[in-house]
């Protein structure tokens, strides 16, 4: 808790903002020791928000109600910043009126609640995750282990991209296996995989250290395998980690995200590839698959079954494709699919050979269009 006789400090500047503001900031630093990104954020937020706040001259905290907070909502709005901003500031702003009620004496508010309760940000539009199809992520899993050739010519250096390949390529067989997140992988250690059964598993831990057991498939099992026979020579004495860096320790969240751009660049599936792709693949193919969406719920570790359904979406192609196949008044004939096939080609044939089209507005055709 904050010291009682700095907070005093606002008696004599009427209950200023911008004071309250920075002992907010103190408090956010000192006490919750929040990581330096997130005070950062904070402080955006909150200088964002009293830069309005000046601009009617309202640079109190008596000063500030619930109808003014709606109509900073409803500015922000009108001036077309994402619904997720807007809920994120309105966030920092209950949060700073929060530690104002709490914490700071001789505080003058006009109200003994806080004035951010209550408003809403505009529901934002649920972009639909973004995977791939079977194909491509057999292809991305059956090419991990070829890698173009190597600048370096030391034997050291080749046998250490040796290694790094068969330790990447474990690690994509495990996100998609068992539609794993970022940050579970990376804390698995070496006694979570369970090899020894003939249903193999892997313990992970999960959002608010709930756990649960996963199976894993037979592709996986054998790249782990792989990996564990390399892993001694990088590991350092007593790392847990099953995902090691070739300094031998654990694998961080960002070396993992790199490693996974790198694996594509010399896949004809040229999209960034991230760890949540492969969960979302996972867990679309599984659905697709089984059409139990409570198993996949339990799978993807989600605490809200309206979580998983975002996955029933994705497969609109498909169903697409089932229905012109099987209605009897939406059947096409062969010449209509043909046709139909010929004109999207040409289109993709014209967007990708216009010389007069730059790079930048192809990438946002292909952003659009995933």
């Amino acid at each position: 808790m904050p010291d009682n006789s700095s907070i005093s400090v606002l008696s004599s500047d009427k209950d200023s903002l911008n004071k309250a503001g920075a002992l907010f900031i103190d408090y956010l630093t000192s006490v919750r020791r929040l990581s330096l990104h997130t005070i950062a954020a904070y402080k955006a937020d909150l200088n964002h928000f009293y830069r309005h706040c000046e601009s009617s001259d309202r640079q109190t905290l008596s000063s500030i109600d619930s109808e003014w907070i709606r109509q900073y909502t409803a500015k922000l709005h009108r001036q077309g910043l994402a619904p997720k901003s807007i809920q994120r500031k309105l966030s920092s702003i209950r949060s700073f009126f929060n530690f104002t009620n709490q914490y700071m004496e001789g505080h003058a508010l006009s109200v003994d609640h806080n004035p951010a309760d209550g408003i809403r940000a505009p529901k934002a539009n649920k972009k639909l995750p973004v995977t791939m199809d079977v194909d491509q992520v057999k292809g991305l899993l059956d090419n991990a282990l070829i890698r173009p050739a190597q600048s370096a010519t030391s034997k050291t250096a080749s046998e250490t991209d040796s290694k790094l390949s068969i330790r990447d390529k474990a690690i994509m067989e495990t996100f998609y296996a068992a539609g794993l997140r970022l940050a579970e992988l990376a804390s698995l250690n070496i006694h979570d995989i369970d090899l020894s059964q003939a249903q193999s598993l892997i313990t992970v831990t999960g959002k608010g250290n709930k756990q649960r057991i996963l199976p894993l498939g037979q592709a996986a099992i054998s790249a782990i395998q792989h990996w564990l026979t390399e892993r001694p020579t990088m590991a350092t004495a007593d790392e847990p980690a099953l995902f090691v860096s070739t300094r031998g320790t654990r694998l961080s969240h960002r070396a993992i995200q790199q490693r996974l751009k790198v694996a594509t660049q010399h896949l004809e599936y040229q999209q960034n590839l991230h760890p949540h792709m492969l969960r979302h693949s996972f867990a679309s193919h599984m659905l697709e698959s089984s059409g139990d969406l409570r198993a996949v719920q339990e799978l993807l570790g989600h605490a809200n079954l309206s979580t998983t359904q975002i996955y029933t979406h994705l497969d609109f192609q498909h169903l697409a494709s089932v229905y012109d196949d099987a209605h009897p008044k939406a059947q096409r004939t062969a010449e209509q699919i043909h046709a139909d096939n010929e004109v999207r080609e040409a289109a993709s044939q014209n967007n990708n050979d216009d010389p007069n089209k730059s790079d930048n507005a192809k990438k946002s055709d292909n952003d659009h269009a995933h």
